[in-house]
């Protein structure tokens, strides 16, 4: 069984902050973590690894520094690391970044044939749930969105069964593999790397693959490959706080005003 696991280095959200007057991203000091989501996929991963015996390919794409979250994950206990770096790669929306994701793990199918497929559900950086299902597109394999249990292997008629958590309820799904899956972060609990395995992660070669690798169109990839445009990013405004207060006969009075004022913003509905 080969699994291959995507990976994705973001900024820590929680303290990114954006300057007021370009409205970009102040990214000077901020450090950079592997997404939480892809954290899960990895342990998932790796539980393949430990129950069937699965062979563990780690990919990302990424600037040099995103070679970080590759070790990692080799950390953690995956088997290879392959690092998909190139300029042409560089401003990437979805359809570009899935693009070249999913052309990679065609090629690492076409070495030894992959079997599944794990994506975070999302990423933090960006949250559009939208390029795990892009490589399941291009790879032309079935796709398993938002599964939080893995219920299931059968090696010898190659199927999985799995359930999904959708809005108001779950779903139990059996189908052949190949498959790509997203997951939830309760899927499971990551697990720390070990003392041997950072020594390990600290000696092993990443491979990097530029596009040199993948002959990919340069037209359906990095900027020119993708049409969603980020034009803009910008924080809340946030309104000054309104103290209300009232006693006695007044009382009523500023819980009716309060009450109005949750009315014209749409918050209460009556």
């Amino acid at each position: 069984m080969h699994i291959v696991v995507c990976v994705k280095m973001v900024p820590d959200t929680t303290q990114v902050s954006i300057d007021p007057v370009t409205n970009t991203l102040i990214r000077d000091g901020v450090p950079f973590i592997t997404n939480p989501y892809d954290t899960n996929a990895v342990e998932e991963a790796i539980r393949f690894k430990d129950k069937y015996g699965a062979f563990v390919t780690a990919v990302s794409m990424g600037p040099p520094n995103a070679e970080s979250v590759l070790r990692k994950a080799v950390s953690i206990g995956t088997d290879r690391a392959i690092l998909l770096s190139d300029r042409a790669f560089g401003g990437a929306d979805t359809l570009a970044t899935s693009t070249v994701l999913g052309l990679a793990i065609k090629k690492l199918n076409e070495e030894q044939p992959v079997d599944i497929v794990l994506c975070g559900k999302q990423t933090i950086d960006g949250d559009t749930a939208q390029v795990g299902p892009g490589i399941a597109r291009r790879m032309n394999i079935t796709q398993l969105t938002l599964v939080d249990e893995v219920i299931s292997v059968n090696t010898e008629k190659k199927t999985i069964r799995v359930r999904r958590k959708l809005e108001n309820y779950h779903e139990i799904i059996e189908t052949k593999l190949p498959v790509m899956m997203t997951v939830e972060r309760e899927i499971n609990t990551p697990r720390y790397p070990t003392v041997p395995g950072r020594l390990h992660s600290d000696e092993v070669r990443v491979e990097v693959w530029s596009n040199a690798q993948l002959k990919l169109d340069t037209a359906t990839i990095g900027l020119p490959g993708s049409p969603t445009q980020v034009r803009r990013i910008f924080a809340p405004e946030r309104e000054q706080g309104e103290i209300m207060m009232g006693e006695g006969p007044d009382c009523s009075k500023a819980v009716e005003a309060f009450f109005e004022k949750l009315l014209d913003r749409d918050i209460v509905h009556v």
